[in-house]
């Protein structure tokens, strides 16, 4: 049993791989057949020399560190900001009334309408580009936040009076354990929309990162250097958002829910 379990455990995450081997073994044999020249779409084995080539360079770690840091420092400061302003909003009715709508209506701004402001204000250095992923960050926590904390059960809060809970022991022992599901979610959310952010951020002038080499295999017409740049971001962001269900698990063991009963499908 011990073995069937451990064979299921590495089964499932290889499971979510066959897609995308398949897809890039179906177009390596597309192009290597003359169905496609493969000159605007690179082939697989087009895209992993050019990895190659730039890991051997160096130019792969340094960009990929300088967008992680980006995206660190933005994440947190959003997740900050994000989850002060979720838990004042959520557990004050007169905040909520009174931040709320203006938080809704700069939740509703395009992320580029940012950039100019950003520039004006902050520079064009990384300041500007940690507050721009920061926003991205956010809006998705404080939504998060503030959502899970007014659909608390009531019944639930009720029998924390019962018990005279204090303030500090409600928040502790009632209101945290129920939001928790729901802020893992949205620190996931929350993530995605600083890897997203993050793009338009080095789009501000960056002279690296992998906004940089997205910019600089436009510029150059180098479409394998675009669509590795692609599949790095989409590793990052992969194992970032794994990180963070791997870090929540062990406070959300007490689930008892559909993915729990259904083995984490």
């Amino acid at each position: 049993m011990r073995r069937g379990g451990r064979l299921r455990r590495f089964a499932r995450p290889a499971l979510g791989l066959l897609l995308p081997i398949a897809l890039a073994i179906v177009w390596e044999l597309a192009v290597r057949l003359g169905y496609s020249n493969g000159r605007l779409v690179p082939p697989p084995s087009r895209i992993w020399q050019t990895l190659v080539e730039l890991s051997a360079s160096g130019e792969l770690s340094r960009h990929t560190v300088a967008t992680l840091s980006r995206v660190g420092a933005g994440f947190g400061l959003g997740v900050l900001t994000g989850t002060i302003f979720g838990a004042i909003c959520g557990y004050w009715p007169v905040a909520r009334r009174l931040l709320d709508p203006t938080l809704q209506a700069l939740r509703a701004i395009p992320s580029i309408a940012w950039v100019p402001l950003f520039i004006l204000w902050l520079g064009i250095f990384e300041t500007s580009k940690v507050a721009l992923i920061a926003v991205g960050v956010f809006f998705p926590i404080y939504l998060g936040v503030t959502g899970a904390i007014l659909s608390v059960d009531r019944k639930i809060v009720e029998v924390g009076r019962i018990f005279r809970l204090n303030g500090f022991a409600m928040i502790r022992r009632i209101l945290l354990p129920a939001v928790l599901p729901a802020y893992v979610i949205a620190l996931r959310s929350g993530l995605g929309l600083g890897w997203m952010f993050v793009v338009a951020a080095e789009f501000m002038g960056a002279s690296e990162g992998l906004g940089y080499l997205l910019t600089d295999g436009q510029q150059l017409g180098k479409p394998a250097q675009i669509v590795a740049a692609i599949i790095v971001f989409a590793i990052l962001g992969k194992i970032t958002d794994w990180l963070i269900q791997l870090i929540a698990a062990p406070f959300l063991r007490w689930q008892d829910s559909f993915s729990t009963q259904a083995g984490g499908v």
